[in-house]
């Protein structure tokens, strides 16, 4: 668990880094860059390691509601993901799609995972995309709304989101953790 626990705090850090300290953090410049997504492999590292070899207590369990509602809300997150990245009216009326993609993450785990790694590891990352909002919402108050995008990127975010959620599936499976209960 302090694995876990330190891979967390990594991640809090490396990303509200240009937050708390924005005066350093535009001094290093693109030579920032590389340390920051170092400090971000690094935190991913040990988030996976130490929640791998935790072995805590158990509240809930995985029943066949929640695998069905995890599933179709992990659908939501990837496609609220790939919504962002393709620029689409989702993402021209949302704010922060890819925050909002990691905490509807976030809870759909949450809902098959009841041990307290899984609380400590999803919460934290949903506390984490909670903070990371409303700290970008203070430093910048304005929001300018992306322009609109042609159609054809609601078909491209359509297809990633059928295709990225088929390979996390498969991952899952590979892992151990088998996704559809």
């Amino acid at each position: 668990m302090p694995l876990l626990i330190l891979g967390l705090i990594l991640w809090f850090a490396a990303h509200l880094f240009k937050r708390i300290a924005p005066e350093r953090r535009a001094a290093m410049g693109d030579k920032g860059r590389g340390p920051i997504a170092l400090a971000l492999l690094i935190s991913l590292v040990l988030m996976v390691i130490g929640y791998r070899m935790a072995d805590t207590a158990v509240f809930w369990g995985r029943s066949p509601a929640m695998v069905g509602i995890n599933n179709l809300l992990m659908i939501l997150s990837v496609y609220m993901f790939a919504a962002a990245g393709a620029k689409t009216a989702l993402a021209r009326k949302m704010r922060h799609p890819m925050l909002g993609a990691v905490k509807v993450w976030a809870l759909a785990h949450l809902l098959v995972n009841g041990d307290v790694a899984s609380i400590v590891l999803f919460g934290g990352l949903l506390a984490w995309a909670v903070v990371e909002m409303i700290a970008i919402n203070r430093a910048e108050p304005e929001w300018t709304r992306p322009a609109p995008a042609p159609q054809s990127k609601e078909i491209t975010a359509i297809v990633a989101t059928v295709i990225v959620y088929a390979v996390a599936v498969g991952i899952h499976y590979a892992l151990g953790y088998p996704t559809f209960g």
